[in-house]
């Protein structure tokens, strides 16, 4: 049988709220420090199967939540397309050579990257019980093509926004060849035993609305027709990060089977304009759950009463935050899990 997480995102609607957070393994938990302290760099890691696995089922041990969520990396599938990855310390991930500068053509498919990812969601959906989701995901088109073509994150895109108005062939090329492989990427983590994927788009809301057309729905809808050709089964979460209105022609275009929601978006109206019965997943602010007390309790009842009559499961608005206690998302936790909708 399903767990409540995969029942929620194939639409079906309970008086419990499946629950899971982005980010959630990772640098908050004391288990994930250590274990990171031992084992070295951030992609050695993410490469190391086993160890990786063992991330993504300790938030899964200490609190319960109904989905675990691949322990990786989007730029995973920007080294697989040949640029080199590393994670600088202090720095965050740098890539090379930089398309802003330099020809895709120039680089040389690695796919063998995907391999160790494959392994560590088979791994983990071994260890799961049937009640929890093995989640995957993989970055969308445009914000993995905005850190190949600047070679590392900025705050606003401005390389490939530029690239967008002055070189649209060469940023369309881009995207399609970053859309072939992420289809492969995720039917690979399907096969592997993810049960669920989510496209994640943080840097959708840096576009302009008629842009956001062409480098955000576009593409997405094009993964999704791909994968609802191939893995009929497997729903597809859609995460436009600052889509704010366009939110609704996201929804219709890409057809992803549930919206997640930023922090931004008014739960009251992001329910009043998507899709009737479609699955919405968010959208606490991570901030909140960092600064606890009663306005985190007083919040998150009330996005879980806004949203409660369609399909519904709990999260962030974005990814948690490495400094929040422990005892926050405990609460979190009891207030979802005690809600009386």
């Amino acid at each position: 049988m399903p767990g409540p997480l995969l029942d929620t995102l194939k639409g079906k609607r309970s008086k419990r709220v499946p629950l899971w957070l982005m980010r959630q393994a990772g640098r908050y938990l004391p288990e994930y420090r250590e274990l990171r302290a031992a084992k070295g760099g951030f992609l050695d890691l993410v490469y190391d199967s086993e160890a990786a696995c063992e991330v993504t089922l300790q938030p899964i041990r200490r609190f319960g939540f109904d989905g675990a969520i691949l322990f990786s990396d989007i730029l995973i599938v920007p080294h697989a397309m040949g640029q080199d990855l590393q994670f600088l310390a202090g720095e965050g991930p740098h890539l090379s050579p930089r398309l802003a500068d330099n020809a895709l053509e120039g680089l040389t498919l690695a796919k063998q990257h995907f391999d160790p990812v494959y392994e560590t969601v088979r791994l983990c959906r071994a260890a799961l019980g049937p009640e929890t989701t093995m989640l995957g995901f993989a970055g969308s088109p445009w914000t993995v093509a905005t850190y190949m073509i600047a070679g590392e994150g900025s705050r606003d895109q401005q390389a490939a926004r530029s690239m967008a108005y002055s070189d649209p062939g060469k940023l369309q090329a881009i995207v399609d060849a970053i859309v072939e492989l992420t289809v492969e990427y995720l039917i690979g983590q399907i096969d592997a035993g993810a049960e669920a994927v989510q496209l994640f788009d943080s840097w959708a809301g840096s576009l302009a609305p008629d842009q956001f057309e062409t480098w955000v729905i576009a593409p997405n809808a094009r993964i999704v027709e791909a994968l609802k050709a191939a893995r009929p089964e497997t729903p597809v979460i859609g995460f436009p990060k600052g889509a704010g209105a366009k939110l609704r022609a996201y929804a219709d275009e890409t057809r992803v089977d549930a919206m997640a929601l930023d922090e931004t978006i008014d739960p009251v109206w992001a329910d009043s304009v998507l899709p009737g019965g479609m699955p919405v997943q968010g959208n606490l602010d991570p901030l909140l759950i960092l600064a606890g007390g009663d306005q985190l309790t007083r919040r998150a009842e009330f996005i879980l009463h806004s949203l409660s009559d369609r399909p519904h499961v709990f999260n962030l608005g974005h990814g948690i935050d490495r400094h929040t206690p422990i005892a926050h998302v405990e609460k979190l936790v009891a207030t979802v899990r005690g809600w009386q909708g």
